[in-house]
């Protein structure tokens, strides 16, 4: 596979992006205990469970302004070293805010954190605000107004348990619409076409995250690739937490065959050991794409991401020699 230019990566979460050895510190700095297990970043996870329960570890450990600063950074470097230009990278600022007793100052730390390490590093950078389903939709409106408060935040979106309906939460993204945010949401990873349908229709999702069980109606799949919605697909992710048998029977290949806006993604990538560049060699490796196609996959990913028109001229000069690809 020839190395590829700068990319941009849509679908990935700071909290699990996070290096296994600066939780570590920040733990011991902090007084909590962190397990011997986790230390070298060699655990392999066994079930959805075990990631939620390691993923509310990560979350602990994080407390001051300058742990939010600090992985921001290290996420800015460590992005560029797997050959992202862009990153749309979402954080769950409202539920460490409110942990902490204080609801802006995760979110304002992350800020600064990227904005230093985009700046060394030579990364453009937008933010995603999640709220989880299991929640409140009161923390629904606390993400909305976390959102209109900062610039570099460019959208909020729901995760967590697609079993948990986004109905209730319909007229907190119809205000963020309003407001300029986008609106992008997890769906059709854990749940059927019934999750995208909904985050569709009364979620307004501009996006799919994940979005992988859209082929289990050939109706919908139709609708998905008329309206041009791209998918956040995140192979590594997907195998790791039990919704792909193996990386060779991942639905990808599908995916693309059906004609639908694919892009490649890491999702929680040191929870799995998986990085943007890995996710793009495997790809070449298990379905014998060719640099032909894994420029496609790249160049979806820029067309379907949320920078502004100089950005994406910007990376679309890599693949084009200076020239803008033909729309």
């Amino acid at each position: 596979m020839t190395e590829l230019p700068p990319v941009a990566h849509l679908h990935v979460h700071l909290e699990s992006a996070v290096r296994w050895a600066t939780l570590a510190e920040i733990a011991e700095r902090n007084g909590i205990d962190f397990p011997d297990h986790l230390r070298g970043g060699a655990h392999r996870f066994t079930s959805f469970t075990d990631f939620f329960d390691q993923n509310h570890l990560v979350r602990e450990c994080l407390r001051t302004p300058d742990d939010f600063h600090r992985v921001a950074v290290e996420f800015c470097a460590d992005q560029v070293a797997q050959g992202v230009g862009y990153v749309e990278v979402s954080f769950t600022a409202a539920a460490h805010g409110e942990r902490l007793g204080d609801l802006g100052m995760p979110l304002a730390a992350v800020l600064d954190g990227l904005a230093e390490g985009g700046d060394r590093y030579g990364l453009a950078w937008q933010v995603i605000l999640d709220t989880s389903r299991r929640r409140s939709v009161e923390r629904a409106w606390r993400t909305l107004d976390l959102a209109r408060k900062h610039a570099g935040v460019v959208a909020i979106g729901l995760a967590g348990d697609e079993d948990h309906p986004a109905t209730p939460f319909a007229a907190v993204f119809a205000e963020a619409r309003e407001a300029g945010l986008h609106v992008v949401h997890h769906a059709g990873e854990a749940a059927g076409p019934a999750s995208i349908r909904e985050a569709l229709d009364v979620g307004l999702t501009e996006r799919l995250g994940h979005g992988i069980r859209v082929l289990d109606d050939p109706d919908l799949v139709a609708e998905v690739r008329e309206r041009g919605i791209p998918l956040e697909v995140c192979p590594t992710s997907n195998v790791a937490l039990g919704f792909a048998p193996s990386l060779a029977a991942h639905r990808l290949p599908r995916l693309r065959a059906a004609g639908l806006a694919v892009t490649l993604n890491t999702d929680i990538p040191e929870m799995v050991h998986t990085t943007l560049d890995a996710e793009y060699a495997a790809a070449a490796r298990e379905f014998g794409w060719t640099d032909t196609d894994l420029t496609e996959l790249a160049r979806t990913s820029i067309d379907a991401s949320f920078a502004d028109p100089a950005t994406k001229a910007r990376l679309y000069a890599g693949f084009t020699d200076g020239g803008l690809p033909s729309k």
